[in-house]
């Protein structure tokens, strides 16, 4: 007896009992569907991440300005501006691993533009800033070397505040007001979304450092050429742990800080946290899988107790075909088949459960899903796996019983 032959009657046998059949499959359909669904949120986690990631700017390090010591009392975070230009033009010019760093300060501070007014962040940077942050335009031009060193008043404005204050309209060559002063709108930015921590990342304003610092948010009495942060963009291929240890002792010497002295600044690998983040996601996806698994073993064991109960029910059955020529392995190979035919059905209409199970939690819990073809393959060749492996049992204990017994069995 070949192979297709014991196909077509293991499939005969399935038809006889189909609503058994149906409920046995059950638990494949459910374990399969549970898998997909549950790395589809994990993988869509995980893609949220790195557009997150991407959307930081990639290899970026920002130096903010630290604590300082005054009297003996350790003054907070940001208490004092401890980073200057200069510290970001000497970065720039002696780490080879650099590729630009842009130094950039910011405030909070009321726009208005006719009758509309909006509330947002005003951000006073250099022209390396957009190349730092990997922030192209989409429509206008980025602010140049002559606005910061003229100091002149035009502004580029994030997709939220240009919405909130011309709607629909053409923002460029515009005149807003930023507190109380005139600029023209040169440029607008492409979206960017949320950050990490949730803030919206388009709700800016980005304005000449210089004229920012003269006319909008202020200088430093002590040091006019201190900034709050630098952004630093390390070139592609390079390791960003050794660019980072390079910067803090370029900095540490700039600012004469002695070895048992704190820095004075704050150096934060954005791309390493965000990864230990995509990290998390990942485990969490493996642990969803893992959780969802659990439902194909569940199924599994059904299959395995069916067939068991299908072999009691077909002895007699057995012991004729085995008096009529049937071997042991004839025997054993319909009883596997019947076994994989149930897992992989189920698999099948297990895959469109979890399909539409991704598409239902993307859409009724706004949750992000992506289900890859490799996680739909693994899925259904662990669905077959199943079969083979909870049905061997019962086709060898059918093909292993004796003809004569078999026939007297009532």
């Amino acid at each position: 007896m070949n192979v297709w032959e014991c196909a077509r009657i293991a499939v005969r046998a399935l038809r006889v009992n189909k609503l058994r059949s149906a409920l046995t499959m059950l638990g494949i359909i459910i374990g399969v569907g549970a898998v997909i669904a549950m790395v589809g949120v994990g993988a869509g986690a995980q893609a949220s991440v790195a557009e997150r990631i991407e959307s930081l700017g990639t290899n970026l390090i920002v130096a903010r300005s630290g604590s300082v010591t005054s009297s003996g009392v350790r003054l907070g975070q940001g208490t004092q501006f401890t980073l200057t230009e200069d510290d970001a033009a000497a970065v720039a010019r002696e780490i080879r691993a650099v590729q630009v760093a842009a130094p950039n300060t910011k405030g909070k501070g009321q726009v208005v533009y006719g009758n509309l007014n909006w509330s947002t962040d005003i951000h006073g940077v250099t022209e390396e800033y957009l190349e730092a942050r990997d922030w192209p335009l989409v429509a206008g031009r980025p602010l140049g070397p002559e606005d910061v060193d003229g100091a002149t008043k035009v502004a580029v404005l994030g997709q939220t505040t240009a919405l909130n204050l011309f709607g629909d309209a053409d923002p460029l060559g515009q005149i807003i007001r930023i507190q109380k002063v005139p600029f023209t709108v040169i440029g607008l930015l492409d979206e960017k979304g949320q950050s990490a921590d949730g803030w919206d990342q388009d709700d800016l304003i980005l304005i000449p450092l210089s004229t920012a610092k003269k006319k909008v948010l202020g200088a430093s009495q002590a040091n006019p050429r201190s900034v709050r942060k630098i952004d630093i963009k390390i070139r592609s291929g390079e390791d960003m742990a050794e660019a980072e240890a390079q910067i803090r002792k370029l900095l540490r010497q700039r600012h004469r800080l002695q070895p048992d002295q704190d820095d004075d600044f704050k150096l934060q690998n954005l791309t390493q946290v965000l990864e230990a983040k995509e990290q998390a996601a990942q485990i969490m996806t493996y642990l969803l899988a893992a959780i969802a698994s659990v439902s194909l073993l569940v199924g599994g064991i059904g299959i395995m107790n069916i067939m068991l109960v299908s072999v009691t029910e077909r002895t007699r059955e057995i012991g004729l075909r085995m008096a009529v020529g049937a071997c042991s392995r004839d025997i054993l190979v319909q009883f596997l088949i019947e076994a994989v035919t149930l897992s992989l059905i189920g698999g099948g209409v297990g895959i469109a459960a979890g399909l539409a199970g991704s598409r239902a939690i993307s859409y009724f819990a706004e949750w992000p899903t992506l289900v890859v073809s490799e996680t739909i393959a693994l899925a259904f060749g662990f669905a077959a796996a199943i079969g083979i492996f909870f049905g061997f049992y019962p086709a060898r204990k059918a093909a292993r019983l004796d003809p004569i017994e078999a026939l007297r069995y009532e």
